[in-house]
């Protein structure tokens, strides 16, 4: 017999999609001739029913954390433009994802409704990479001042990633001085790593605040 753990309207964290959810509906299994149901499943709005084992309440949030506490996560947003039978394509039909980075679930990042669309495996990667990005900047730090300190104990290789990942710390954590004009004779390492062949469009790529078209 299964009785119901989670409620309708509580927010609980989705582990197959790696979201935050609220419970919709609370859907009881029933067998013939039994009282309670042999099994309970939970609508949270993500285009499938879950069952008890793939959620977990608000009191153990895996976020991911920096020493100034910061918390940034995916968020599954509904999908404006599409219903799920449109979309069975995508990861998590009738959704999108959203990296926030602040204490509310709103707002965000994200990438326009048909680039989405174009490649969603893609922009899914894209945002656990974003979502995880504080973890690895702790990771490369711990990892540049282990070998600043114990020069002597690091391989070649070691070394060798160390410098790396010093020189990405500087891009990231050291202002330029404010350019009239966008340099472009050397271009910039980190996009051509990532994709070298993409046309950047500043105006949708980094469109934080617009809902999805």
């Amino acid at each position: 017999m299964a009785k119901a753990q989670f409620h309708k309207n509580q927010r609980v964290y989705v582990k197959p999609v790696g979201t935050w959810a609220i419970i919709e509906r609370v859907i009881p299994q029933w067998a013939k001739g039994l009282e309670e149901p042999i099994r309970v499943f939970y609508d949270v709005g993500l285009g499938r029913r879950f069952g008890a084992e793939e959620l977990k309440s608000e009191t153990a949030a895996p976020d991911t954390l920096d020493d100034a506490g910061q918390s940034w996560r995916i968020i599954r947003a509904r999908n404006k433009w599409q219903s799920a039978d449109d979309c069975t394509h995508h990861p998590v039909p009738g959704t999108y994802p959203t990296i926030v980075t602040g204490e509310k679930d709103w707002g965000g990042w994200r990438v326009p409704g048909a680039e989405y669309d174009l490649d969603p495996y893609k922009i899914e990667m894209q945002a656990r990479i974003i979502s995880n990005a504080l973890s690895l900047l702790k990771l490369t730090q711990e990892l540049v001042e282990f070998v600043d300190e114990n020069p002597e104990d690091a391989s070649a290789e070691v070394l060798e990633l160390a410098k790396r990942g010093d020189n990405t710390l500087r891009m990231i954590l050291e202002q330029d001085e404010p350019s009239d004009q966008v340099q472009t004779d050397e271009p910039n390492a980190v996009l051509e790593t990532f994709d070298a062949d993409a046309e950047i469009d500043l105006d949708s790529d980094l469109d934080i605040d617009a809902d999805v078209a």
